[in-house]
């Protein structure tokens, strides 16, 4: 096989037969990396990973047999990979600080070993997706040694427990076809969808610590969000957060073609964390892929589909996971530039025609599900989307919103006023707040969605009353309105806002989250009775009382410290009934 045409990172190779649709072939005097996407008669079109310049036409090109894939095994965790699953660290090592072309590193360290506990003996039958051993991969997470989802029949030999390298056979299992070697990893196309016995309902929250989020636009474990936003609305933050403090078991964060400088805060910042559950470092439970802007652009294609793999073999162990994508746009230019350089007729703004139909296949991968095993699992995908300029009618945003049912709309004005996370509370929706309502009433508290929804009507109707403040000021408004702008401050300033790099206020349990917005609304419905004996706002609520409510998510470290805040409003409102039934 010959390179006959080259463009870009699109490659027309001749004398193709024996190609199959998304074999990974190596292309070239340098063996870059590449992927059967097309085939027509004798010539296939081929996307190539890395960098393309220098080829030239006639240079060979070889296959491999086989479809891109990732090696799935002990390892994965704390590692930085780049898009197509090849250690960074390994790079550094063959090339320097800048990536060589044509490098091979195997994605997994094949020369550590690992300790392996087997529960199963020679003689059980087991069927794909069946746990067969136990490596301790991290002080976070046991790693389950998993039979390949093909392969099911009588296990005939079985290595004793001990320490082993994850390119050595574990086990044998006699099947139909013959004897199959099980070793420690196993290797998965990276665009197939890894099979589950069952997809279930997503009734269980994904606790992320943010008040904005778990209050009011929730996501289920197994549910799909999109964190839309222009540039410096905080996106990366956002996301950053619910990396750290979100409840999932393993994170798998993908910058799929973000500044250098980003994914550089990303990798010094994790090792330093420690895990709130283990107390850990966080980098144990994280998958990195460092997928840069400077990078090939065809390798953001590549880096979506690696994460979300690794992602499903974490799952069918029965952990849930979260899948950082950031961003989504990145990866949409990505098929943007392959489409123009493939020739195709071009949809709205350029994107391919495609594009809903490729964002809808990776939300799609999402979900909770019982595994082949048994076990329950689950992904969970929060993809950053960055439209121009912050405009949400672009074709990435409005297709994203077809496919997710949690959206997080960023708004610039907050972000511009230090109101962080920026996420307004009048565009962004979750569809499910219904679904996840019994959840929090037998966890948390019966009234958690009566105060939620209490909240959101008094925030709805504060938007539609400065409408009126921005024609005629807030002075003409009567003290019943007065009072709802009042109480949407303090809920605004003392509940949604939350400071990322605060000790104290950077996560908020559930219980504070609920023990915040109960003062707040019952100090509302208290003053709201004041107002109607016609009371000046001033006395039924001074400032000393506003402050201390906008500031207690800071103040107060222990829950019972709650307690101190409902005396003193008792009793100013007790004073305030002795005064004036007087």
């Amino acid at each position: 096989m010959q390179i006959k045409e080259i463009n870009g990172p699109v490659v027309k190779v001749k004398g193709t037969k024996g190609l199959f649709m998304n074999e990974m072939v190596k292309v070239g005097n340098f063996k870059l990396t590449g992927e059967v996407i097309g085939i027509n008669g004798d010539i296939a079109t081929v996307q190539v990973y890395e960098e393309t310049s220098m080829l030239k036409p006639g240079e060979s090109v070889e296959g491999t047999g086989k479809m891109l894939s990732v090696a799935l095994g002990p390892g994965l965790l704390s590692s930085i990979y780049d898009g197509i699953q090849r250690p960074l660290e390994e790079l550094i090592k063959k090339s320097g600080s800048f990536i060589g072309r044509g490098i091979d590193a195997f994605g997994l360290d094949d020369k550590k070993l690992w300790e392996v506990t087997f529960v199963k003996k020679v003689g059980d039958i087991v069927s794909g997706g069946d746990i067969i051993a136990e490596v301790k991969e991290t002080q976070s997470l046991i790693h389950k040694i998993m039979v390949p989802p093909n392969i099911n029949g009588k296990i005939v030999e079985l290595k004793e427990n001990g320490s082993y390298k994850v390119t050595e056979v574990l086990a044998k299992i006699e099947t139909k076809n013959g004897i199959e070697e099980v070793k420690m990893y196993q290797e998965w196309p990276v665009k197939i969808p890894r099979p589950v016995k069952n997809r279930l309902e997503p009734k269980i929250p994904l606790i992320t610590g943010q008040r904005v989020i778990d209050l009011f636009f929730p996501i289920s474990k197994g549910g799909t969000a999109a964190i839309p936003g222009g540039f410096g609305t905080g996106k990366t933050i956002t996301q950053h957060q619910l990396a750290k403090w979100s409840d999932a078991d393993v994170i798998v964060y993908i910058g799929c073609g973000e500044r250098g400088n980003e994914m550089t805060e990303v990798l010094e910042e994790f090792p330093n964390l420690k895990d709130p559950k283990t107390g850990a470092p966080l980098m144990d439970r994280t998958v990195l892929i460092a997928n840069t802007s400077n990078m090939p652009v065809s390798a953001r294609e590549a880096s979506i589909y690696t994460g979300i793999t690794i992602a499903e073999y974490f799952r069918d162990m029965g952990y849930n996971v979260a899948i950082m994508a950031d961003s989504t746009s990145r990866w949409a230019e990505a098929l943007r530039e392959l489409s123009g350089r493939l020739e195709e007729m071009p949809a709205e703004e350029g994107y391919p025609s495609y594009l809903a139909s490729r964002i809808g296949q990776f939300y799609e991968r999402a979900g909770l599900s019982e595994n082949l095993n048994g076990t329950k699992g689950s992904v969970t995908i929060i993809g950053a989307v960055s439209p121009p300029g912050g405009d949400f009618s672009e074709p990435v945003t409005q297709n994203t919103k077809r496919f997710v049912k949690c959206f997080w709309g960023l708004d610039k004005n907050l972000a511009y006023s230090r109101h962080y996370p920026s996420i307004n509370w009048l565009t962004s929706y979750s569809e499910y707040t219904e679904d996840l309502k019994e959840w929090f009433s037998e966890n948390v508290t019966d009234d958690w969605n009566h105060y939620r929804d209490e909240a959101m009507k008094l925030l709805t109707e504060d938007d539609r009353l400065q409408q009126i403040i921005k024609i005629v000021g807030e002075d003409v408004l009567p003290d019943d309105q007065k009072l709802v702008v009042l109480i949407s401050k303090i809920i605004k300033v003392g509940v949604l806002q939350q400071s990322a790099f605060s000790e104290v206020d950077s996560y908020c349990s559930l219980e504070k989250q609920y023990h915040l917005i109960k003062i707040i609304m019952d100090t509302y419905t208290k003053a709201k009775k004041y107002v109607e004996k016609s009371i000046a706002l001033s006395q039924i609520l001074p400032s000393e009382i506003i402050s201390k409510l906008m500031t207690m998510k800071e103040e107060i470290k222990e829950i019972n410290e709650f307690k101190n805040i409902e005396n003193m409003l008792n009793e100013h409102f007790e004073k305030l009934e002795g005064i004036y039934s007087k």
